[in-house]
């Protein structure tokens, strides 16, 4: 067996987390825009179908 030091070569990452803002907000928007919708449907139901039965 040989005794020389082996060269290793230890290659470093450093891995960053980015987080888009813009897709952050658009996201928020959608389900804020979901929410609304069912909210919506909930009233409209509450307000005109529910007194007809």
């Amino acid at each position: 067996m040989s005794t020389q030091p082996r060269n290793i070569d230890i290659e470093e990452r450093h891995v960053e987390k980015k987080s888009d803002s813009s897709l952050v907000a658009s996201t928020f928007i959608k389900y804020a825009a979901y929410i609304v919708i069912i909210f919506g449907v909930l009233y409209f139901l509450v307000r005109y179908v529910f007194p007809m039965l």
